[in-house]
């Protein structure tokens, strides 16, 4: 870590989220040195965003950064951790922060044994890997888990990426998982049969007669907090 606080930031996986919260660090100051992509797609995608930041391999970026990123999906993270723990690649004092809403910190145990501090961030927004996440970024909220000694550099970066830092103890990530889902997964499934019916039934442009009765419907919803569901009206 350089003397003003800055770190060397290195991102494994450059999809959506990884891209983004590279671009948030380095609006922050933060140094970028690497990024991985498998993909052709997220190849692209890293050479549209990230322009000036080298495609790497993994070994190199675990050598150079300071702060590693594992923005990858769910069901690779924990095989990934222990994969390159196994690899002896590691080492102390290095801070290791994963974007999964469904685990918190203890799913980076492997990096922790090897020296590593770790991390639990997830950005609970919907990505589109454009330049227009980092416009919705500052309205966002960040469910940080982390050990008690660590929380307070993960309440930090989310701060300097322009979030807002909610702390989500680590027994209760499977419950904020299935809110998360529920809420960006289900709500999307409900306005694309909104917008099938409406097709079906010769109604044009059906999105902008759904907008305002989503918008409506979903700030009653939140202004009216949780209410206990009714079987019979469901």
């Amino acid at each position: 870590m350089s003397a003003n606080g800055r770190l060397s930031v290195g991102i494994i996986g450059a999809g959506p989220v990884g891209v983004i919260l590279g671009l948030a660090l380095a609006g922050a100051g933060h140094a970028i040195v690497g990024i991985t992509a498998v993909s052709q797609e997220n190849r692209e995608r890293a050479e549209a965003m990230l322009p000036e930041v080298p495609l790497m391999d993994v070994a190199e970026i675990l050598q150079t950064a300071d702060l590693i990123i594992l923005a990858i999906p769910d069901a690779e993270l924990l095989p990934t951790v222990n994969g390159f723990a196994e690899a002896g690649l590691w080492h102390a004092g290095q801070i290791v922060a994963h974007t999964s809403p469904e685990y918190g910190y203890s799913v980076l145990a492997p990096a922790t044994a090897q020296g590593a501090i770790p991390l639990a961030i997830h950005p609970a927004m919907r990505f589109t890997g454009t330049s227009v996440d980092l416009i919705k970024l500052p309205d966002a909220y960040f469910a940080v888990s982390a050990p008690k000694i660590a929380l307070p550099i993960a309440q930090a970066l989310v701060i300097e990426m322009g979030g807002e830092p909610v702390i989500v103890e680590e027994e209760a990530r499977a419950k904020y998982a299935e809110a998360y889902s529920v809420a960006s997964s289900f709500s999307a499934m409900v306005v694309n049969q909104a917008i099938g019916l409406l097709e079906e039934a010769g109604v044009e442009n059906p999105r902008a007669l759904l907008a305002p009765v989503v918008r409506t419907a979903v700030e009653q919803a939140l202004a009216e907090g949780h209410q206990p569901l009714d079987p019979e009206a469901l």
